[in-house]
Formats: structure tokens, C-alpha cells, sequence
């Protein structure tokens, strides 16, 4: 990936500043060992991009909410009425697998370092 984007570098930077915003999470399935079941799936924003477009035709033409608690309402009515329509993510069994996987890696990264010991 470094390589990668030096050469991208010397043709778009905005293509590196791109990359560069999600270097780290890029390989994620990989360093977790899980892109062979999810890695179908997660490998683009479709899944995403799907609910969001389907969300958005159901709230796009609100031109104003009154408070934050109506938009939320207004979500979670859009979401229950697209969910039966909704595909399964491809791997979705090993979805377990994926949350105990990030979620000793978010433990890893909270627990402070040892203090270097001095020598005497």
C-alpha cells in the first residue's frame, strides 16, 4: 500500500489524500484474518450506498425538522419500512467472529503500554 501510494503520489494527490484518509482502516478484514468470509461484502461502500439512497427517498423531501428527536423518528420509521428489502451481507455468520475480533483489537489499543523499566 505504501508503494503504492508513492507512485499514485507523482499523478494525483488528491487520489493520495484520499487513500491517505483511509489508509489505516483499508486493510482492516485482512489484519483481523476475516476478509476471506467478509471481504465480498466489505470491499466496497455498496451496502452503504444502497441505504443511504434508500433512506434518502424516503426523507430527502422533509425541508424541516423541528427538533434532532423527530429526525431520529423519522429514521427508525424509514429503516423498519426498507429493512424486509435489505440483502444479506455475504458471510453474515462469521459477523460474530468480525465483533470479538474488533473488539479485543479496540482493547489492545486501550490498554496503556508498560513503562520502559530503567536500568540501574
Amino acid at each position: 500500500m505504501r508503494k503504492v501510494r508513492s507512485e499514485l503520489s507523482q499523478i494525483n494527490a488528491s487520489a493520495v489524500a484520499s487513500l491517505d484518509e483511509g489508509f489505516e482502516e483499508t486493510l482492516t478484514l485482512h489484519r483481523l484474518g476475516l476478509f476471506a468470509e467478509l471481504g465480498a461484502s466489505f470491499k466496497t461502500t455498496n451496502c452503504i450506498e444502497n441505504l443511504n439512497s434508500l433512506i434518502g427517498h424516503r426523507t430527502d423531501k422533509v425541508d424541516r425538522w423541528r427538533n434532532p428527536e423527530q429526525k431520529h423518528r423519522w429514521l427508525a420509521s424509514a429503516l423498519l419500512e426498507i429493512e424486509p428489502r435489505l440483502k444479506k451481507i455475504r458471510g453474515h455468520r462469521h459477523l460474530a467472529r468480525l465483533r470479538v475480533a474488533l473488539q479485543a483489537e479496540l482493547t489492545r489499543q486501550q490498554t496503556p503500554a508498560e513503562p520502559k523499566r530503567k536500568i540501574a
